[in-house]
């Protein structure tokens, strides 16, 4: 592996699970056993390398919709596939990494909000109007301004996780918040296959519904 894309790498890793501001670059130079002089050959600043990392994710995000479009049987099996990379990801994720992002490096933030705003938005709009169209979803469903309201309350779960990190995990207010919105869209055709996953779901994690 090149040396700048061992120092992304481990950056990545860091910032994900410890929040960007309590990550220097001392940190990740202790952590990749190199001086720190070495990282600025590579990255003058540590927004230059936040800005390298949210783009690193903003691809990662957009490889993993499109693999869950893909590989789904149906519009509510999309959303389970996608629930369970969201797991994986958010339970090693700090859930202050994008306020920091927000409030100390807007150029990477900025790249966030546009994939959430753009493509994240016509992603949720294919699954609702795939799901009306399998006769899953309701058809009375406004797909453009439940789309809009399913981005939007995307955040919940980070400031929930953020303000009471002891009470809420990430990962788990995740979860309930993307199903409490899936049964609101669900016909009864719908409710009973997203009981049937749902039920599959947690026999894999060995969790309780």
């Amino acid at each position: 592996m090149e040396t700048k894309e061992r120092i992304q790498k481990k950056a990545h890793e860091l910032f994900l699970r410890y929040g960007i501001r309590s990550v220097s670059m001392d940190d990740i130079a202790a952590q990749l056993g190199m001086s720190k002089k070495t990282i600025y050959q590579f990255f003058s600043e540590k927004d230059e390398l936040v800005n390298a990392v949210m783009d690193d994710e903003v691809m990662q995000t957009q490889h993993d919709c499109e693999f869950c479009k893909k590989n789904a049987k149906d519009a509510v099996d999309e959303i389970f596939l996608t629930l369970e990379q969201l797991y994986d990801q958010f339970s090693q994720l700090n859930p202050m990494v994008l306020y920091d992002a927000e409030k100390f490096h807007p150029k990477a933030f900025e790249k966030f909000r546009k994939m959430k705003e753009v493509y994240l938005m016509e992603v949720v709009a294919h699954n609702m109007r795939r799901g009306i169209a399998e006769e899953l979803y309701r058809a009375d469903i406004s797909v453009e301004m439940m789309s809009r309201y399913r981005v939007e309350t995307m955040m919940v779960p980070f400031a929930m996780a953020a303000t009471a990190p002891s009470k809420y995990n990430l990962a788990d207010v995740t979860r309930e918040t993307m199903e409490h919105f899936l049964y609101g869209l669900a016909t009864l055709k719908g409710y009973k296959l997203i009981t049937k996953y749902k039920e599959e779901y947690h026999k894999k994690r060995n969790t309780k519904p």
